[in-house]
């Protein structure tokens, strides 16, 4: 009896000191983030990942109660990203930006999804390698040709799992982007959305 009292004490205190240690954890994260994310108190980032190469500040933005459990990251040429209320960014997801990435409120977006502004490296061969080399040794290049171009992501947007949103497009107010779907075109409001080539197979409201 004496000895379960003891190792159930004992757990007490572990589980109290992990949880103040995780707690200053996270709250140490929140403070680094100042200067280059913008987010609200009840902005959740405890599993987040922000890679921020840029010394321009402020060019992430989050909005109030949403979670983000994946990966965010703006180029050191370019990029911003904005996410609004109340919306969810899942494991494994990746949202990557050179030029600008818009996210409006209530968007869910599930694990493993992809959301990127920009072609990730030169489609010039030589310059491809060349930009990998200087990633490898240096970081991210100050110049580079990415094919940059804007998405945007209305309000009440559902994106499924594995999906892939490709540079250059708008997904309407409302619509549902089906699992391993990839976006390469604009999407209407409210389509429901499957598919590679992406079609859309009914309407909702």
């Amino acid at each position: 009896m004496v000895k379960r009292l003891i190792q159930y004490l004992a757990y007490q205190v572990y589980s109290v000191g992990r949880i103040e240690f995780e707690k200053r954890d996270y709250l140490k994260m929140r403070q680094s983030l100042l200067g280059k994310v913008i987010f609200t108190e009840s902005t959740d980032l405890k599993e987040a990942t922000v890679h921020y190469n840029q010394e321009a500040e402020n060019k992430i933005k989050i909005g109030r109660d949403t979670i983000i459990r994946g990966e965010l990251l703006v180029f050191r040429h370019g990029g911003e990203i904005g996410i609004g209320d109340h919306c969810i960014v899942g494991h494994g997801s990746r949202i990557w930006s050179s030029k600008s990435i818009n996210i409006g409120d209530r968007v869910l977006i599930a694990h493993n999804v992809n959301i990127h502004d920009n072609v990730s490296h030169p489609l010039d061969s030589k310059e491809r390698h060349e930009d990998f080399v200087h990633i490898v040794k240096h970081g991210l290049q100050n110049n580079v040709n990415l094919k940059e171009q804007e998405i945007v992501i209305e309000d009440d947007v559902w994106i499924g799992f594995n999906a892939t949103i490709m540079k250059g497009v708008t997904i309407g107010k409302g619509a549902i982007i089906g699992a391993n779907t990839v976006i390469t075109k604009d999407i209407p409001p409210y389509a429901v959305v499957v598919g590679n080539p992406a079609r859309i197979i009914k309407q909702t409201t």
